[in-house]
């Protein structure tokens, strides 16, 4: 079974229209949760490069140093209250779970709360003045431009969602929602919100088609059509973006950009779910995938990037509720995958399908001698034939270090039956579904197969630093451009 992976992108924009990202969501309900550097090594090794904490654990915020992941940490709950009555808390909590951490681990967003209005209504009177505070201690250490403030909402506070024209808060929140607003208005932040076109589709009782909330294509005369403004929906998910925005226009604010911080689909459920299952979690997760990292928006703003967090990386067999609720991850707590997505044709992006069809290649940016030192040791220690490289080879030409690495990368990556982290060498290397092979240098294909490998030498990598990041590949001064390496034992738990 092929590996999957993760390219996580730029951040998302309504004003600059960068490209989207896809992230992932880290719970910690499992009963056999691996230690931070092993997530870490996870994170690193499928290329996961956005991630939210629903915390912010000190050991994950060390593991997570000196890697350019993209953090999204987050104020508890059950800290809310503390630090929405106390300037002083919230600058206890910024220099304890911030300032302490920056700029080893690259913290990009701060969420307060979670779903306040809707699971903890008594402390919504304190939810602005909670991000207003944590936005000062932010200020007062020169971290506001850095890292933006804003709390997640489920969709559920969008009343009369269909069609999004229509669509309006709660105005009982009105009291809480307009300054917030303005509050991520004035500080160039975002919406943060939780969609989740499963349960929508579960409570609408048959009026919402299966189709419509995976995503699948739909027949022009099916597409969900907006009377008001003729827009089509294809997908629930477009339509409740949509319906947040023509909610927030409602209250007079147009200029604040949408990023959605979970949403997925579970693969199992109960007796009662019966459209809780791989195939269709595989096909959400595929075609959401596919369509945020398209940046084709939504129809009413084409093109405007909505950056999404995948709800989650790990299966959470301690969470409580229905069989579902354990059932939201990607991989199970040794890193295997739970499913294989189907993302044929996306290039560089998840190249994790059900084709088998994936290459390791050499990054176009990557630096030329960084290469080189991998070329290198793919085919010293590493033991791979090189021999089609040779002049008047099928693969001598092109005569360059890219092309040479692309061929030596993707073979060792295929020697390794694809074990995580056999495509990395320090992040010169990725993953593409593109296939590399040109006249008659032939690549190998992506027959190797989903299995533990124990003890198994994989790329060259190093020990973790006292930060707690992953291993990486350790490169030496070397004077004869062979590389010195130093290998390392993956765990098996992240095989």
């Amino acid at each position: 079974m092929a590996r999957l992976l993760l390219l996580l992108l730029l951040a998302v924009s309504l004003v600059t229209a960068e490209d989207a990202f896809i992230g992932v969501n880290i719970g910690t309900a499992l009963s056999d949760m691996p230690d931070p550097t092993q997530v870490v090594a996870l994170l690193r090794a499928q290329q996961i490069r956005h991630v939210r904490l629903y915390d912010a654990d000190r050991a994950m915020l060390l593991a997570l140093a000196n890697t350019g992941i993209r953090v999204t940490v987050s104020v508890p709950n059950d800290q809310l209250l503390g630090v929405g009555q106390s300037n002083a808390t919230a600058a206890n909590w910024v220099a304890r779970n911030v300032v302490a951490h920056v700029p080893a681990t690259n913290i990009t967003a701060i969420a307060v709360g979670s779903e306040v209005l809707t699971t903890l209504p008594n402390a919504a009177p304190v939810l602005v003045s909670a991000l207003k505070f944590i936005h000062s201690a932010l200020v007062a250490s020169n971290l506001d431009n850095q890292i933006k403030v804003s709390t997640p909402h489920s969709s559920s506070i969008i009343l009369d969602s269909f069609p999004p024209s229509q669509a309006f808060f709660n105005h009982s929140w009105n009291p809480v929602m307009v300054p917030l607003l303005k509050f991520l208005q004035s500080t160039g932040s975002y919406l943060m919100l939780n969609v989740y076109p499963y349960y929508d589709y579960m409570q609408s009782n048959g009026v919402i088609p299966l189709d419509y909330a995976l995503f699948r294509p739909l027949p022009p005369n099916k597409e969900a059509v907006d009377a008001n403004t003729l827009l089509h929906y294809t997908n629930v998910f477009d339509a409740i973006v949509d319906a947040a925005y023509f909610s927030m226009a409602d209250l007079n604010i147009t200029n604040v950009p949408i990023v959605v911080t979970e949403s997925g689909w579970p693969s199992k459920g109960d007796n009662n779910e019966p459209d809780a299952t791989l195939d269709n979690a595989n096909s959400y997760n595929s075609n959401l995938i596919r369509h945020v990292l398209n940046n084709t928006g939504t129809p009413k703003h084409s093109g405007v990037p909505v950056s999404t967090y995948i709800y989650e990386l790990y299966n959470e067999d301690l969470s409580p509720g229905p069989l579902s609720e354990k059932n939201w991850g990607l991989f199970d707590a040794n890193g295997i995958p739970v499913y294989i997505l189907h993302l044929t044709g996306s290039g560089m992006v998840l190249a994790n399908d059900t084709t088998n069809q994936t290459y390791c290649i050499a990054r176009d940016s990557a630096d030329p001698k960084m290469v080189q030192a991998a070329l290198d040791w793919a085919c010293g220690p590493g033991k791979v034939d090189c021999s089609p490289l040779l002049q008047g080879q099928p693969c001598y030409e092109p005569d360059t270090v890219n092309a040479h690495a692309t061929y030596a990368f993707n073979a060792y990556y295929h020697q390794m039956e694809m074990a995580s982290g056999t495509c990395y060498f320090n992040g010169v290397a990725t993953i593409t579904t593109t296939d590399p092979s040109h006249g008659s240098c032939i690549f190998l294909g992506s027959g190797g197969k989903n299995g533990t490998i124990n003890g198994t030498l994989l790329a060259p990598s190093s020990n973790s630093t006292a930060s707690g990041s992953p291993s990486r590949i350790l490169y030496g001064s070397f004077t004869t451009s062979i590389l010195l390496s130093v290998v390392l034992l993956w765990s098996v738990l992240l095989l």
